[in-house]
């Protein structure tokens, strides 16, 4: 086995300007955009506060004349008419083309007026409804809750712009409709930036039942630049530290799913691992993604001697690409997760120890092991054969970087292909040593996965194999009857660097991957080095496809004809919430793909 290579910290100054990446809903797979959030610091507060524009003022005036000269246009007074009629202030009054009055004031602020508006009598509809008893409000309140929650919007485009100006209204509607608001409103908190923590900070103070609604804090969207451009003026400010952080936690007893990322890993101290981990009883999902920072190492380290409980409450959990934290903590945490459904350890220390004390009694769905190198094949197969905890998986990532380390070889796929379960979706074996015969294992799985990462070594006349029956050279055609389709709509080739990749073969005419009858194929990642050269191709688009990239990652995408019928959208459950194809992070919330997660999907390479 290589050398184990000691991880340190990634040097924060040399991290790239933040960018929230979101799938695009358009006609096209592997459509992304981009938007650097961090362009917006400079702009002043009134885009956060909102504030409503000013009234038009009213213009009409009235003349008095004199009592003893009525008929005089001289002398008289004229003065502006009554706030009845609409007068808001001496602004803006002409009289003969000139201003009347040299104040420039505005007597509505000093709510000065000549008379009280008459309030007139409303005369009551016998068709209207009295309060509470009209149709939508005597919806069940899931039914209610599911309608409003389609107007929440959890980040607006720019991070920092007023959001949910509809809710807002709602909330003065009615009380049925407010109550239902206030739950659309406070269950799932995103946080961009940290003045909108402060103030949430602030509203669960001042009102602690709103805390009780919280289930879901998110941070994946959080930059600390977005507001602040130094580091000193943010930590002046105060508003996310530590203790504000911890204060938060308190003051939501009831939270399910806490989303961390990097650009917060300094803020979660050992009070706030203590409290995520022995002090939430409903917590069951935590994203610790990219954390990987020397506070963030010492604080997992500290709780390491307390006193843990023989049983977590943790189903899905994520230390994806936290390279620092020891093996011990993976030895320690691993043993008590036996609700686990998703687990996602990409890039860290774990051992073959501790992923063999995960409990039996766990169900686990969803499987990253890429990158991390001191597992060893012969245990990660084992664990795969025997462990009951894995018989029913949905989406497993074995993959690594072949230019530094191989987990696989040819006698190692031999072994594991064949206990992998029918229940399997997504696969990668990205990085490992295959040969042609190992196509042949592959086929059964073709019917029933719909992602697929291959190995190095393959020719793309074993890999078309896949796609279409072997040839017979008799009569025999009773192995092309009894040919079953392949499910895949995602192919990932991107071990193959552009002088590997045959070209020719793959768009030729004896090879049925990119043919129209390879369908329900619809994407095949590709190098990132091959984009330049296939975007500028004709060939690509003759034959249907196109090609796109996000990042450091590239893709040839099927085009889609209306003659094909609707689109697959790509949503599928086990990807909750994400609908593009080949994600490198595990969800471990149902959510809309974006801020620093999206990165770490579909962006960045393994």
């Amino acid at each position: 086995m290589d050398q184990v290579e000691i991880a340190t910290p990634p040097d924060k100054s040399t991290r790239s300007s933040f960018s929230s990446v979101r799938e695009n809903d358009l006609n096209l797979a592997q459509s992304f955009t981009i938007s650097k959030v961090s362009s917006y610091s400079k702009l002043p507060d009134e885009v956060i506060d909102d504030p409503p524009s000013p009234p038009e003022m009213a213009t009409e005036t009235q003349f008095i004349p004199p009592v003893t000269q009525p008929n005089s246009r001289l002398h008289g007074c004229w003065f502006p008419a009554v706030a009845a009629e609409g007068f808001q202030g001496w602004k803006q009054i002409g009289v003969k083309g000139r201003q009347a009055s040299k104040s420039y004031g505005d007597l509505q602020a000093l709510k000065i007026v000549w008379s009280t508006p008459a309030t007139p009598a409303r005369k009551k509809d016998p068709e209207r409804l009295a309060p509470g008893q009209s149709s939508i409000e005597k919806l069940p309140p899931e039914i209610l809750g599911q309608i409003i929650d389609q107007l929440v919007l959890d980040v607006p485009p720019n991070g920092i712009s007023a959001r949910n100006v509809d809710l807002m209204s709602l909330l003065l509607t009615s009380r049925t409709l407010h109550s239902a608001t206030l739950n659309s409103l406070y269950k799932n908190i995103t946080i961009p930036h940290s003045r909108i923590f402060r103030k949430f900070l602030a509203h669960i103070s001042q009102n602690q039942e709103l805390g009780t609604i919280v289930r879901r804090l998110d941070f994946s969207h959080f930059n600390p630049t977005t507001l602040f451009s130094t580091a000193s003026e943010r930590a002046t400010t105060r508003n996310l530290t530590p203790e504000t952080l911890l204060q938060c936690l308190e003051l939501t007893p009831f939270l399910r799913e806490f989303l961390a990322q990097e650009y917060i890993e300094d803020e979660i101290s050992t009070s706030v691992l203590r409290k995520l981990f022995f002090g939430l009883e409903r917590l069951q999902g935590i994203d610790f993604c990219g954390c990987s920072s020397t506070n963030f190492k010492n604080a997992f380290q500290s709780i390491l001697l307390s006193d843990w409980p023989e049983v977590l409450s943790i189903s899905r959990l994520s230390m994806h690409k936290c390279i620092t934290l020891p093996s011990p903590v993976f030895e320690i945490l691993l043993p008590r997760l036996g609700n686990l459904t998703h687990l996602d350890l990409a890039g860290t220390r774990v051992t073959n120890e501790a992923l063999q004390s995960i409990p039996h009694n766990a169900k686990i769905t969803h499987l990253n092991l890429s990158k991390c190198r001191l597992l060893t094949a012969d245990v990660i197969i084992d664990f795969l054969a025997n462990h009951p905890a894995v018989k029913e998986l949905v989406f497993l990532s074995l993959g690594v970087d072949a230019r530094s380390h191989q987990l696989l070889d040819e006698d190692d796929l031999t072994k594991l292909i064949p206990v992998l379960p029918r229940s399997l979706r997504s696969l990668s074996l990205k990085g490992s040593k295959m040969a042609a015969s190992h196509i042949d294992l592959l086929r059964p799985l073709t019917k029933h996965l719909e992602e697929l990462s291959l190995g190095r070594r393959l020719k793309i006349t074993d890999i078309d194999r896949l796609f279409v029956p072997d040839e017979s050279n008799d009569d025999d055609a009773s192995q092309e009857l009894e040919w079953v389709p392949h499910t895949l709509k995602y192919l990932d080739l991107s071990d193959y660097t552009a002088t590997e990749l045959d070209l020719i073969t793959l768009f030729g005419r004896n090879t049925s991957i990119m043919k129209k009858f390879s369908a329900p194929l619809e994407v095949i990642e590709i190098t990132d080095d091959l984009y330049a050269r296939l975007a500028k191709s004709p060939v690509v688009k003759q034959l249907g496809w196109t090609v796109t990239e996000n990042g450091s990652r590239a893709w040839l995408v099927r085009l889609h004809e209306p003659e094909d019928g609707p689109r697959d959208s790509g949503l599928r459950s086990w990807k909750m919430g994400a609908s593009f194809w080949g994600m490198h992070k595990i969800p471990i919330a149902c959510a809309e793909v974006g801020g620093m997660y999206g990165s770490y999907m579909f962006k960045r390479k393994l």
